[in-house]
């Protein structure tokens, strides 16, 4: 577990908002001076991949149920000094992920290449320094090929503006490739694609989300409508814990209806709204942030069996401030910026904190539940007893459902190396908002509201100093002598008193 200042955890914060900020890109693909990168005997550039469901037959572009990719003003650029001779032509092809074998080929079972190398030439399968593609058999038309050309003592050249209408329903890839060893990693791309769907700009895999937050915003509302009326009810007898999950139910509501216009913005125009995402992520982070400090001192029996957290306070804090860092830049990274249904594997270093620091709260949750109700059950306190233990049933199947969910989540990606599942993509966020509003829905039944919420409260009349003592370290060894208590000492006084009556009667006796 990292323990970081404020101040070294802003920093991160702060650089990753910047740099996400400057480069704000959307289903409309922008390129802005991207270099080709050598792969094997071509050079390429990856110009997107999104899921794209197919439109009707027969429709056009200006038709608003049209899925199509639109090349605009894209223009291949090389320097002044590699410009005074003609060159073959730099390529953009489009295909549809069932294809990618259709790219490429090998000369006798060797080595399998995207640009036509002589071996291949000479037998007569394609044309040397040309893109090798085959058509395809289960989708007439496909692969998409097309490209431009330099001109001797030209720096520049222009891809024509076309729009490719989509009628089957898939991933799609766009590469930029050229096969002149001359030229190598030199040129450079601009301009811009727009990628569509049927019901709009956005992606397919994210599409299906903007009705799930529609259904999770409605799902806070009523949750809220309930909570909020047993609020106004009972607000002589709230407790500090019932407002902590005001707090998180009012986040919830601002992040689901957040989410939600940033998606509907997003599919009317085609260009994320970068104001309304980071106001989602944000509320999002804090709401996460917020719901496990409140599980984690309800767990150490705060507010119910001990009125303060004592020296663990700094501890909680720090352990919420550094999760809620992590988790907004992670979600920074993922929701801000280009949107391409390839994840990179770059992502993986911004989980990995978010995955330890989870972990440490799980740890630390079960460890105090377990001693808070080792003292409930030893001062059989039956009623705060009860409500633990259902709450620790409910947090055992939430972290039981969330390690499964994790193994098929691994299991999911593994097997889908292409994004061929797509479009069964959405359901693994929408996973976790629906186990987390399902946690706070059990926890808004558990501490409802009510003429009986005192009975939960802290009281001294019940629980002694023993709830503070085991949360602190022991610094001294007891020693192995018996400690002569005050009753002790009093049952000591009383027999020795005895002792002398009857004494003084066998004297008088005598």
């Amino acid at each position: 577990m990292r323990r970081l200042s404020s101040i070294i955890t802003f920093l991160p914060l702060a650089a990753a908002v910047a740099a996400l900020l400057a480069c704000i890109e959307a289903s409309v693909h922008e390129y802005n001076g991207e270099k080709f990168a050598a792969q094997g005997n071509a050079f390429v550039f990856h110009g997107g991949s999104e899921g794209i469901y197919s439109s009707a037959p027969g429709l056009n572009e200006s038709s608003p149920a049209d899925s199509f990719i639109r090349f605009e003003k894209v223009v291949f650029r090389r320097p002044s000094e590699l410009s005074n001779f003609s060159s073959g032509s730099v390529h953009a092809i489009v295909f549809e992920v069932d294809d990618r074998e259709t790219i490429g080929g090998s000369a006798y079972g060797g080595q399998r290449a995207v640009c036509c190398s002589a071996d291949l030439a000479k037998l007569g399968v394609c044309k040397q320094g040309e893109i090798i593609h085959r058509p395809s058999t289960n989708n007439p038309g496909w692969p998409q090929v097309f490209g431009a050309s330099f001109d001797a003592d030209k720096t520049e050249t222009t891809l024509l503006p076309r729009s490719i209408q989509i009628t089957k329903t898939g991933m799609y890839n766009l590469y930029f490739i050229h096969c002149d060893p001359h030229l190598k990693d030199a040129v450079v791309v601009n301009g811009k694609t727009v990628w569509k769907n049927p019901t709009g700009y956005l992606p397919g895999r994210m599409a299906p989300l903007m009705k799930f937050y529609l259904f999770m915003s409605l799902a806070f509302v009523v949750l809220g409508f309930f909570w909020f009326s047993q609020y106004a009810r009972f607000w002589r007898e709230v407790l500090p814990l019932q407002n902590s999950i005001t707090l998180v139910i009012t986040l919830g509501m601002f992040e689901m209806a957040f989410w939600y216009y940033d998606y509907a913005e997003f599919n009317e125009t085609g260009v994320r709204p970068t104001g309304i995402t980071v106001w989602a992520v944000t509320f999002g982070s804090v709401k996460r942030t917020v719901s496990r400090l409140i599980i984690l001192i309800v767990s150490m029996g705060y507010g119910v069996v001990r009125p303060t957290l004592g020296g663990l306070t700094s501890k909680v804090l720090l352990l919420g401030g550094t999760f809620f860092v992590a988790t907004e830049v992670l979600e920074l990274i993922e929701n801000v910026g280009a949107v391409s249904d390839r994840s990179g594997k770059a992502r993986l270093f911004f989980v990995l904190p978010v995955a330890i620091l989870d972990a440490f709260f799980i740890i630390w949750i079960f460890t105090s539940l377990s001693s808070t109700l080792n003292k409930l059950q030893a001062r059989r306190m039956t009623a705060k007893l009860d409500i633990y233990r259902k709450f620790t049933n409910a947090l055992a199947v939430a972290v039981i459902l969330s390690v499964g969910w994790i193994c098929y989540e691994l299991n999911f990606k593994s097997n889908d190396v292409y994004n061929e599942q797509w479009q069964k993509a959405w359901i693994i966020p929408a996973f976790w908002q629906v186990l987390s509003f399902s946690v706070l829905c059990i926890i808004c039944a558990l501490w409802a509201p009510s003429q009986n919420s005192m009975r939960y409260a802290y009281s001294s009349e019940d629980v002694g100093e023993e709830f503070d003592k085991d949360d602190t370290l022991t610094l001294i060894k007891p020693s192995s002598k018996n400690v002569r208590t005050p009753e002790l000492r009093l049952a000591e006084s009383n027999d020795l008193l005895l002792s002398d009556v009857n004494l003084d009667q066998e004297q008088k006796t005598a």
